[in-house]
């Protein structure tokens, strides 16, 4: 099927069989490797990217889904000139990664949920729950927390 995704603001029109994810898209039709497959099943939530604004596990779309849908990837989180994203700049400070596999995933998440509502990062038990939707086997989850509320702070959702 021959499709258009709008990834991060630049139409990529491609050739997909119906049954392609979303994850496999970005990564082989678009050469967008930001995007991490880990179980391939949802639970992890390393392929998280944004679709129309909601964070969606990448590996249980398939790209036909998105076909003329606004998708953001990890790539197109900084800002056009290149500077950080406030969750960016958090996840470095805070030290909130170690191995980095599961960075792009949360990155995304957190970004999503701070755009939906700002308001999340102030409440812990409804921040606690988002964050445990993706798995990190490297840090526990207190650096990736941190982080999350001073990018909150900072002006989180600034796109």
């Amino acid at each position: 099927m021959r499709i258009t995704l709008r990834v991060n603001g630049i139409d990529y029109e491609i050739e997909v069989p119906p049954r392609r994810t979303l994850a496999d898209a970005l990564r082989e039709e678009c050469g967008l490797t930001g995007t991490h497959l880990g179980c391939e099943h949802g639970a992890c939530g390393a392929c998280t990217v944004l679709v129309d604004g909601d964070a969606v596990r990448s590996c249980l779309m398939f790209a036909v889904q998105c076909d003329g849908r606004a998708v953001r990837t990890v790539e197109g989180l900084a800002a056009p000139d290149g500077s950080d994203h406030p969750l960016q700049a958090a996840f470095s400070a805070e030290h909130a990664l170690q191995c980095g596999f599961c960075t792009p995933g949360f990155l995304m998440l957190a970004a999503g949920a701070l755009e939906n509502d700002p308001g999340i990062a102030e409440d812990p038990e409804r921040l606690r729950e988002l964050l445990t939707s993706n798995l990190c086997r490297c840090t526990g989850y207190e650096a990736i927390r941190r982080a999350v509320v001073r990018a909150a702070r900072a002006g989180g959702a600034l796109p």
